[in-house]
């Protein structure tokens, strides 16, 4: 992997950072309504644009059979982990499951291990953790006052994250296309997403409408860029960097909602970027003396 592959990794999986804080702002914004109708949303604004562009490109829909359980697994793995966490926000403070959310980097780590063989140094891991003591100063979870399933369950959606990005590195790796990797996903999740929606549909207001339509249009966003930042490098390079959303959700927070950071916060501010710079020179370093 070149180091412009590796640059071009970190700004794409720090602009879907930027891109999922303003889907989660969106989503605070349309109110109460079931979780997956939120989900569904969420997904078909990112299946509209992959399917524009890959009708555009002229490349049409075709992909590789022998990559087909590759495509399923990050398709169900993407799904459960969109429900957990939606289930999460629904039942637990936000503070408890963003904390749980966050999580995913981790499991990154963890699956780009198992599916791609992809080796960990000890000092890569305590960046990681640096950067994950540096989230809880600014979402100071308190995990005594939750339930233990949904507690649970949101711990899940950070597994079956970081499973799902694992197997875009792998799809990347293997030639497909990130267009379709995130068309074959959105259609995945969308058509999941329609039983719960016909047992339990609950009306949408005009303004809900647009909120939902734009946190879908953010996700889009999002999602594309994540995509692309899993095949441009390695889960164990980039995915320290999907702690940026904890810093731009927090000023989302403050110019939409008049949410102000403590001091704590600030410290975790400063505990995550210092991780990220520590480690971005650390791997530089490191693929200069191979």
């Amino acid at each position: 992997m070149s180091s412009s592959q590796k640059i071009r990794g970190i700004i794409c999986i720090i602009l879907s950072a930027f891109c999922f804080a303003w889907m989660n702002a969106f989503v605070k914004l349309s109110g109460d309504l079931p979780s997956i109708e939120k989900s569904f949303f969420r997904n078909l604004v990112a299946l509209i644009f992959a399917f524009v562009m890959i009708k555009r490109s002229g490349a049409g829909f075709r992909f590789q059979m022998k990559n087909l359980h590759w495509f399923i697994l990050r398709s169900l793995a993407g799904t459960l982990g969109i429900f957990c966490n939606f289930y999460a926000v629904d039942h637990l403070v936000l503070s408890d499951a963003s904390t749980l959310n966050k999580l995913s980097p981790f499991f990154v780590i963890v699956f780009s291990y198992l599916i791609l063989k992809e080796k960990i140094t000890v000092f890569q891991l305590t960046c990681i953790t640096s950067a994950f003591v540096g989230s809880m100063f600014i979402v100071k979870p308190s995990f005594a006052s939750v339930s233990v399933l949904p507690a649970f369950i949101g711990f899940l959606g950070g597994l079956f994250a970081g499973c799902a990005y694992a197997c875009v590195r792998k799809l990347g790796t293997r030639g497909e296309r990130g267009p379709f990797i995130v068309f074959f996903f959105s259609t995945f999740s969308c058509i999941s997403c329609i039983p719960f929606m016909i047992g339990d549909f609950h009306p949408i207001s005009g303004i809900q409408l647009i909120y939902l339509l734009l946190a879908g249009l953010a996700a889009a966003g999002g999602q594309f860029a994540i995509t692309a930042a899993y095949t441009y490098a390695p889960g164990k390079e980039i995915s320290i960097y999907d702690y940026t959303q904890i810093i731009f959700s927090t000023l989302l927070g403050f110019f939409l909602f008049g949410q102000v950071p403590d001091g704590f916060s600030i410290l975790g501010y400063f505990i995550i970027i210092a991780a990220a710079v520590v480690m971005f020179f650390y791997n530089n370093r490191s693929k200069k003396t191979e």
